[in-house]
């Protein structure tokens, strides 16, 4: 379903990954084996009879935008969309081909505009993205110059929407999307440039220890851009949610900044910085024609949206970027 003979062979170009680069086709050849996921077949049928089609543009500096809206007829572009609707839902994004709108459930762009300006510049740098999604992220990485981007996710529903984005960006575009979790990667790597982990860390049940395997990743001197979700308090406050948080079940540990910035002391990480606070607002995280399950405006407290409807502060994320020394 997914070529990634060309990371494969990059273990000349990036010797640092050598080791890991070698276990790779193995860990990937389980991860899509048959049976994984029951529509895993039918995912793979719809990719194979996407239209051939070599876009005039591929745009990844400014969205994530392929081709222009004349170069698909419109009873083409109708089925194209039928198509890519039998990937819902979309979570991260948006995407624009050949101005179909995928208009996804998180305004993905939103955050990265936070992110962007405020870490080091990403010309030329290896990059990895644990728990990427659909890989708009990394799409937008290497759009700021990021030589080669990898991603971790395991859910074989958002790589599918991955190479369903690449069919169209071409082969030659240097982000993938591993059908892997954060458990595949060796002890000490050590090697990538920056490391992002976006909406990671509150699904952790050992966050200090989800902190540990990231600074391994990552080479001296290289930048950690950390984004989750936080409470208002003091160093040592945390939220335990009892059970769901705004409906999310596996939500473990919600720290305050402070007590983010002492984990990440903790973990050997140096020169934390908050980089953003921002509430989440129904604006960014909606329910949309290529998501139409619950979102969160189901989610918070019908009388006081300042509260989550188990009765917790409503969401409020920080993107924090520190250095392994």
């Amino acid at each position: 379903m997914v070529n990634y003979e060309p990371l494969f062979a990059t273990t000349r170009e990036y010797p640092q990954l050598a080791g890991w680069l070698a276990q790779l086709p193995g860990q990937v050849a389980a991860a899509l084996e048959e049976g994984k996921h029951g529509r895993f077949p039918h995912w793979r049928d719809l990719l194979n009879n996407l239209p051939p089609i070599t876009p005039s543009l591929v745009n990844l500096r400014d969205g994530v935008i392929v081709g222009r809206q004349d170069e698909l007829p419109p009873e083409q572009l109708a089925g194209l969309a039928s198509q890519l609707k039998q990937l819902h839902p979309w979570r991260k994004g948006p995407f624009h081909l050949f101005g179909l709108h995928i208009n996804t459930e998180w305004r993905s762009d939103w955050k990265w505009d936070r992110v962007k300006e405020g870490i080091a510049p990403l010309n030329g740098r290896l990059v990895l993205d644990v728990g990427c999604g659909n890989g708009y992220y990394g799409w937008r990485m290497v759009g700021r110059g990021a030589r080669l981007v990898i991603g971790l996710d395991p859910f074989l529903l958002y790589v599918a929407q991955y190479q369903a984005i690449r069919h169209f960006v071409g082969e030659t575009v240097p982000n993938y999307v591993l059908p892997l979790g954060v458990e595949a990667l060796p002890d000490g790597l050590a090697a990538f440039d920056t490391v992002f982990s976006m909406g990671v860390l509150y699904h952790r049940r050992d966050p200090l220890a989800h902190l540990q395997t990231l600074l391994d990743c990552l080479r001296p001197g290289g930048e950690l851009v950390l984004e989750t979700l936080i409470v208002d308090g003091a160093e040592g406050d945390v939220l335990v949610p009892q059970d769901r948080y705004a409906q999310m079940r596996n939500v473990y540990a919600i720290p305050s900044v402070a007590t983010l910035l002492g984990w990440l002391r903790q973990s050997g990480f140096a020169q934390a910085t908050v980089l953003d606070v921002t509430p989440t607002t129904t604006q960014e995280q909606r329910s949309t024609e290529w998501m139409t399950f619950q979102s969160l405006s189901d989610f918070l407290d019908k009388t006081d949206a300042s509260r989550t409807v188990e009765g917790y502060p409503a969401p409020v994320r920080a993107v924090v970027v520190a250095q392994r020394p």
